[in-house]
């Protein structure tokens, strides 16, 4: 079953998570945001643009996983390019999204 057809800014999906209301966060490669879905509907319910194009995943970590943390990739991109994308290839961390993350689940080995 189709979940969300992404836009065309969106371009491609790449890791995702997702947070206590059961929503999907879906990091955007080479669409430079963040949006969270409902699965519910299909609806894409907010956005967070990032300030580089090449985002790779996301998760929520902190006390209280109130805080998103999200990579960005540098690979692949000529050196004129990466003098445009001064913050590809960084760690980001987001607060004040207003939800949290599910804890982790552990697994004995």
């Amino acid at each position: 079953k189709l979940l969300y057809h992404l836009e065309k800014e969106e371009k491609m999906p790449d890791g995702m998570c997702i947070d206590v209301e059961g929503k999907l966060w879906v990091a955007c490669i080479d669409g430079g945001r963040i949006i969270r879905i409902d699965p519910e509907t299909g609806k894409r319910i907010q956005t967070v643009k990032m300030p580089t194009p090449r985002i790779t995943s996301c998760c929520f970590g902190g006390k209280d996983y109130s805080e998103m943390y999200v990579t960005s990739a540098y690979d692949g991109l000529d050196e004129s390019t990466l003098a445009k994308e001064p913050h590809a290839g960084e760690i980001f961390k987001i607060t004040g999204l207003g939800v949290k993350g599910i804890p982790q689940n552990f697994y004995a080995a």
